[in-house]
C-alpha cells in the first residue's frame, strides 16, 4: 500500500515532537524538557537550528523518532494550519491530539503491512475495513480525538493484526520460534535462523544479530535499540517500523523492506 501519509513530513508541521513532548537528560537527550515547552533548538520557522548535529549534540532521541506523518496531519488536517504560535489558544488541545494521532497512525502503518502480506489473503476485506475506520479516526476534530478510547481500537486491531502475522508464519517450516515479549537483551545471535520467528514486544536491545535471517519474523512492539544488524535480512519482515530501525544500527549490507531507509547515521 502507499506509505506517503505517513511518513514524517517535516515542513508541514509546528514542530510538535519539539513541543508537545517530554525529553528527560538521558544517553538519548542532552537536557530534561517538560511536555508542552518548546526545545531551545526549535527556530521561529519550526525547524531543528542543530538537525545535521543533533547527535554530536546530544539528541539521539530526536533521530529515532518518528510519527508516522501524524505531525503534518495534526498540524495541517486537525488544526487547519493554524499553529500554537500564531494562535496560542489551539496550544493545548493541539499538544493533546498529537500523540493520539501519532497511535494511529502507527496503527494505518500496521494495517497496511498486514494487507501487503501475501498469505493474509483472506483477511484482506476485514482489513481494508479497519484501515478505513482508522483513517476516519485520524479525521476527527480536536474535541473527538481528546475523547477517543485509543487504546480500546487498538486492542480490536491487535486482534486482527495478530492474525494476519500467523498466517503469514504458517508457512515458514520447520515451526518458527515463538519468543513473544523475551528478555533477549545482549543476546548473541549471530547467524540466527530467525525466519518466522514470533517477536512481538521481544527486548532485543544491544542483541547481536549480525548476519540473523528474519525474514517473515514478527516484529511489532519488538525493542531493537542498539541492536547489531549488520548483515541482517529483514527484507521481508513484518510490523518492522522506521522507528525500530532508527534505533538499531547497521550499514549498507543491512536488507531492509523497500518501504523504510536505510538512517543516515548508520555504517557505511
Amino acid at each position: 500500500m502507499e506509505r506517503t501519509r505517513l511518513r514524517a513530513d517535516c515542513t508541514n508541521c509546528f514542530g510538535l515532537c519539539c513541543v508537545a513532548l517530554p525529553f528527560t537528560a538521558s544517553s538519548d537527550f542532552a537536557v530534561t524538557k517538560d511536555a508542552g515547552q518548546p526545545c531551545t533548538n526549535l527556530g521561529a520557522d519550526f525547524r531543528c537550528g542543530i538537525h545535521a548535529r543533533l547527535r554530536d549534540r546530544g539528541y539521539t532521541g530526536c533521530t529515532v523518532y518518528d510519527c508516522f506523518g501524524a505531525g503534518q496531519q495534526t498540524s495541517q488536517v486537525t488544526f487547519g494550519g493554524r499553529s500554537w504560535r500564531d494562535d496560542p489558544a489551539t496550544a493545548a488541545p493541539m499538544y493533546a491530539a498529537f500523540p493520539v494521532q501519532r497511535q494511529l497512525h502507527e496503527l494505518l502503518w500496521y494495517l497496511a503491512d498486514a494487507q501487503d502480506l501475501a498469505a493474509a489473503a483472506p483477511l484482506r476485506a476485514e482489513l481494508a475495513r479497519a484501515y478505513a475506520e482508522t483513517e476516519q479516526l485520524t479525521l476527527g476534530s480536536p474535541g473527538e480525538l481528546a475523547a477517543l478510547d485509543v487504546a480500546e481500537h487498538r486492542a480490536r486491531v491487535n486482534t486482527l493484526l495478530v492474525r494476519a502475522g500467523e498466517l503469514a508464519r504458517a508457512a515458514v517450516r520447520p515451526k518458527p520460534k515463538d519468543r513473544r515479549g523475551a528478555d533477549l537483551i545482549g543476546a548473541r545471535l549471530r547467524n540466527a535462523d530467525l525466519r518466522g520467528a514470533n517477536l512481538r514486544g521481544a527486548y532485543l536491545i544491544g542483541a547481536d544479530l549480525r548476519g540473523a535471517d528474519l525474514r517473515l519474523a514478527e516484529l511489532i512492539g519488538a525493542d531493537l535499540r542498539g541492536a547489531d544488524l549488520r548483515g541482517a535480512d529483514l527484507s521481508e519482515a513484518i510490523y518492522l517500523t522506521q522507528f525500530q530501525i532508527n534505533a538499531a544500527r547497521g550499514d549498507r549490507t543491512t536488507r531492509l523492506p523497500a518501504v523504510l531507509a536505510r538512517p543516515g547515521h548508520w555504517a557505511g
